[in-house]
């Protein structure tokens, strides 16, 4: 036991047993969730790709973002909720780029 580390008065946790990130062998696989793409595009700047991809589910409509570099993928989700606020500042992050200019090496 690390020095910080105290005893819960709960017992051990299902994470503590099983080591952080593993399936507990107790929890019920969750059933797929049905998504329907609205509209998907794709983007490919330098050597990335990025998927843009509205969908929507039960919950409701979201953006996800996917950035695939060498295989590797990374997502991002923003609810529809947001995407006014998420446009707004991109939008401030162009101007910035536009009119700060790039520091000499």
């Amino acid at each position: 036991m690390i020095s910080n580390e105290r005893p819960s008065p709960y017992g051990r946790r299902p994470y503590q047993a099983q080591g952080y990130g593993a399936p507990n062998k107790y929890a019920q696989p969750k059933p797929p969730v049905v998504e329907d793409t609205l509209k998907s595009s794709e983007l490919q700047i330098e050597r990335k790709n990025f998927i843009l991809s509205l969908k929507e589910n039960p919950r409701g409509r979201f953006l996800r973002i996917t950035e695939d570099v060498g295989g590797r993928r990374d997502t991002i989700i923003i609810p529809s909720t947001g995407l006014a606020d998420f446009k707004k500042l991109l939008d401030e992050m162009v101007l910035a780029s536009e009119s700060v200019p790039p520091k000499a090496p």
